[in-house]
């Protein structure tokens, strides 16, 4: 239970520190505006709106907009919003004074442009008609925009606006910032300690059905409540638990049987030795990559739910090739040690093998291949076509696997050869690729031997596909084998084609 706990409080706690820095990230994001883009929009705003009302007078005077009285409406202007404005006309004569003191104030600028000692100066804009320049006076410490622009008409307008001090509004801004994101982070703490519970709680409970079935306990079960990824995944360890449950109940079961007949055959107790000792060795591999998983979700790895996905299907993954290869196993030993009782019938092969290779649509077309017929349409066969198709389904697959591009051609092709003398067909499955090395020609059809053990576990193969199909022929007591060709391996086995059988 205390890993348990552990990895709780670790879920909680990524939680809590992803908060604080998404909420860190985002207050600095807003002041790093506020300090230095903030003031540059205040000042362009400002800027637009002394052009905007420049705009507004020339109209007036150039009586393109009529007006009972200009003054007036200068006035309404200039209380609104509390602008300055001097019209002058073209013999420099105040005709409109909205401030005494700011014509004082202009008088003392025009005469010595900005450069006033009490006085400092920066060019914002400047066009054909207007200059509007930034001006701070160092005395009263305040802060305006002048514009100065000629009218259509030739008059000068001069047109004043206060500026607030935007430094001190970023600070208070700022500090108001500090003062949200401590807030957020100390009521989001408690929010996401209680929600960060609620989240753990369904994976301590799969980390504690996982930890009983790692020791072969599959009674307890996880309850779907929701349809969120906690709860697939909780549905997906359900159906493992089932699996496994099921795979080692067939595992006991079988045991049971053959410590039965331990008394009838001498092999027995060898079956035995091997079959366990091959089901612990295949099982280690997907057991480790199922409690690997299992932990990375327990632990909260990835906590995207695209990465818990994936995690829950590779578990089931795991859990189904475990499933295949326990029942493989089973029939394996059952084929090897037991008298087999086969259902034979007549069928067509032909129709068989077009059948496979219809199933095996997908894997042919990754590798780019056809695969080629040299048969009759119609071969009659006397077997059991289960056992069959699984001779030529590996057969197949296992060409499908290898077929590699020599000499500037890859193909897979399929050959029916009838052989009177013996009343039987040979079916060849032969794939272009390297030849199998000498000494592996007969250590291929013992079990679990992989030619390439790199390749095996990616490709999913088992290991025991071609023990399977020596187990069905020396059942049958009928040829088969491979043989290297001068650009490919081909494989064969035999089939009857009447009734006749072996005793």
């Amino acid at each position: 239970m205390g890993g348990i706990k552990r990895s709780a409080k670790s879920v909680r706690g990524k939680l809590f520190l992803t908060l604080c820095v998404v909420v860190i990230s985002i207050i600095l994001f807003l002041i790093i505006v506020n300090s230095f883009v903030l003031e540059k929009y205040y000042q362009l705003t400002k800027s637009n709106t002394l052009k905007s009302v420049y705009n507004t007078i020339n109209l007036y005077y150039s009586g393109k907009i009529q007006v009972d009285s200009i003054p007036d409406e200068l006035d309404k202007i200039s209380i609104r919003n509390d602008f300055d404005i001097i019209v002058k006309d073209e013999n420099g004569v105040a005709i409109y004074l909205s401030n005494k003191d700011f014509l004082l104030n202009i008088r003392k600028i025009i005469d010595f442009w900005g450069m006033d000692r009490m006085q400092e100066s920066s060019l914002v804009e400047e066009t054909d008609k207007i200059e509007i320049r930034k001006i701070s006076d160092t005395e009263t410490k305040i802060t305006y925009m002048l514009l100065t622009g000629k009218l259509d008409n030739g008059y000068i307008t001069y047109i004043r606006l206060p500026l607030s001090s935007i430094e001190e509004s970023v600070r208070i801004s700022n500090r108001f910032l500090y003062l949200i994101a401590s807030i957020v982070i100390i009521v989001g703490g408690f929010a996401i300690t209680y929600i960060s519970k609620q989240f753990s709680k369904p994976i301590s409970e799969i980390s504690a059905i996982a930890k009983k079935m790692s020791n072969l306990d599959f009674s307890q079960k996880y309850m779907v409540t929701d349809d969120d990824e906690i709860n697939e995944l909780g549905e997906s360890i359900n159906v493992m638990s089932e699996k496994l449950e099921k795979t080692i109940n067939q595992l006991r079961n079988t045991n049971i049987e053959l410590e039965r007949d331990i008394e009838k055959k001498s092999k027995i107790d060898e079956m035995r030795k091997s079959f366990i000792s091959d089901v612990s060795h295949e099982l280690k591999t997907p057991i480790a990559l199922i409690q690997g998983y299992s932990e990375g979700l327990v632990e909260n790895v990835n906590s995207d739910p695209e990465s818990r996905k994936f995690y829950a299907e590779v578990i089931l993954d795991e859990a189904g090739k475990m499933d295949k290869l326990v029942r493989q196993l089973i029939e394996l030993t059952r084929l090897e040690y037991e008298k087999r009782e086969f259902n034979n019938r007549i069928f067509n092969i032909v129709e068989l093998e077009k059948e496979i290779v219809r199933s095996s649509k997908v894997m042919l077309e990754e590798k780019n291949v056809q695969v080629e017929f040299d048969t009759e349409e119609n071969i009659n066969v006397f077997a059991d076509d289960f056992y069959i198709s699984q001779i030529i389904t590996n057969y197949l697959t296992n060409a499908i696997k290898h077929v590699k591009e020599i000499n500037g051609e890859k193909h897979i092709k399929i050959t029916n050869t009838v052989l009177p003398e013996k009343n039987k067909v040979k079916i060849t499955v032969f794939n272009t690729g390297d030849n199998i090395a000498k000494e592996n020609l007969s250590r291929i059809w013992n079990r679990f031997f992989k030619v390439d053990e790199a390749r095996n576990r990616e490709d999913g193969g088992s290991g025991i596909g071609l023990s399977i199909v020596r187990a069905i022929m020396n059942n049958y007591g009928n040829d088969f084998g491979v043989e290297n060709k001068v650009d490919g391996v081909e494989f064969y086995f035999e089939v009857d084609m009447t009734d006749a059988k072996k005793e």
